[in-house]
């Protein structure tokens, strides 16, 4: 019998067998419900050629319908240059392997170099990290550091503007580590600033976490906030979208201690879901807190400009209990599409997307208003490219509807009346007449 793979041996399944103690492979599954095994061989379809596999993709890839999106809430469609996925794949830069031997990962020290780089540039702060799963573990990872930095104070102040994906994963990572989080309450869609300075007073705050833009797309505004978390020696986290620092003031500029969020929005397309990839930003003095790795540059024996990996603070390398932090990947892959995407956009680039997004954003805002069926959730709070709306009819039947004669899937709703929506450089004029009339026809 010939095999496409290496099977094991009849002597090998005998061996093994006699070492569990078992008679037959039968027996081996013999605790599972006789309704749960399947008694038919697989449903898999032949080989097929080359030139057949790309026909089937191509059939399956037509079945798909193409959507305008009009949806952000943490996850954004900005254009991908096409060059990105070339760069990407060049042998230097993409490897399965993490870079402990210097000497053959040259490649991928750059770029997490230069990622590192890029990412201090654009938060203003003085290190990065490289890098995280997502914006919510990195967001939870620096809860975890302000903890650590304040040592026997373990309450934690987190916004209510911040995306709620973001506030479960933050309250998962307090519940298994025995930190007590407190919710700075929300009023007019902004947090309140009362109740912040209420509860930073008591004194027995380790860190406050607050978002820019928030959840509902405000750019709200923190002046003060970090001297106030100073001054109860508390450290002053910032969650922001990435994109955004292209044009709004830096954490640095506001003063945070550790700047945090997801990298998707450069560049990386939604792609169902994921993957995406954290960041975490912060200050010189907090560096030996941060998880994850840093990589230096520096020169070898011959003189010439080389990379290594400078610290890490990860459990493969300490006692599992002595670690910073437990959090193993780095997505470094996506580390890479990230500093190509800011290496080709640059300075002006990044500018233009948030420009081009804030226009089309404010035109969409604008044309619903005029509809008369729409109402802004929060208004006079400036915005960039993401708003909430109040809508006066049935929200579920206009997304429905928008999905069926718009093909586009039109934003996320918050509750009875409020929707979230979102526009960034992708969609045309055209695209947002037509959604508008649309949504002007269903309501």
């Amino acid at each position: 019998m010939s095999y496409k793979f290496f099977p094991h041996t009849d002597d090998d399944i005998r061996s093994m067998l006699s070492t569990c103690g078992e008679r037959s492979l039968e027996d081996l599954y013999k605790d599972i419900p006789n309704e749960l095994v399947l008694h038919r061989d697989y449903d898999i379809p032949e080989a097929l050629s080359e030139i057949e596999l790309r026909k089937c993709f191509d059939q399956l890839g037509a079945m798909n319908t193409s959507l305008a999106c009009f949806i952000g809430a943490g996850c954004y469609d900005h254009y991908s240059p096409s060059v990105i996925d070339s760069i990407l794949s060049r042998s230097e830069f993409l490897t399965s392997y993490t870079p402990y031997q210097a000497e053959i990962s040259q490649g991928t020290l750059q770029y997490i170099f230069e990622y590192q780089s890029m990412m201090t540039e654009l938060t203003g702060m003085e290190v990065s990290n490289a890098s995280m799963y997502d914006g919510c573990t990195a967001t939870a990872e620096a809860m975890m550091m302000a903890v650590a930095n304040a040592k026997k104070r373990n309450k934690v102040l987190v916004s209510e503007t911040i995306n709620p994906i973001v506030l479960r994963v933050v309250d998962t990572y307090a519940k298994f580590h025995g930190i007590e989080v407190e919710r700075i309450a929300a009023k007019d869609g902004v947090t309140c600033r009362a109740d912040f300075e209420a509860k930073i007073a008591k004194g027995d705050v380790a860190g406050v976490i607050v978002a820019a833009p928030n959840f509902y797309g405000i750019v709200e505004d923190y002046t003060g906030w970090a001297d106030l978390c100073h001054d109860n020696k508390a450290l002053f986290i910032m969650n922001c979208n990435a994109s955004s620092l292209g044009v709004l003031k830096t954490p640095a500029e506001w003063g945070a201690d550790i700047a945090v969020g997801d990298g998707q929005s450069l560049g990386i397309p939604m792609n169902f879901g994921g993957p995406f990839v954290g960041y975490l930003c912060t200050s010189k003095k907090l560096i030996r807190k941060m998880p994850g790795r840093i990589v230096g540059a520096t020169k070898d024996m011959d003189g010439k400009r080389t990379f290594v990996l400078t610290l890490q603070a990860r459990e493969q390398h300490i006692r599992r209990e002595k670690a910073t932090s437990n959090i193993c990947s780095n997505q470094s892959l996506m580390a890479l599409y990230v500093t190509i995407y800011m290496a080709l956009m640059g300075k002006q680039g990044l500018r233009e997307v948030n420009e081009m997004s804030y226009s089309n954003a404010h035109y969409l805002a604008d044309k619903l208003l005029e509809t008369g069926k729409f109402e802004m959730a929060y208004p006079g709070k400036p915005f960039l490219h993401e708003f909430a709306v109040k809508v006066k009819g049935d929200i579920d039947a206009l997304q429905q509807g928008m999905l069926d004669k718009a093909q586009a899937q039109f934003g996320l709703k918050l509750d009875g009346d409020t929707l979230l929506l979102c526009a960034t450089e992708t969609l045309s004029k055209e695209e947002i007449d037509n959604a508008v009339k649309v949504c002007n026809s269903l309501l």
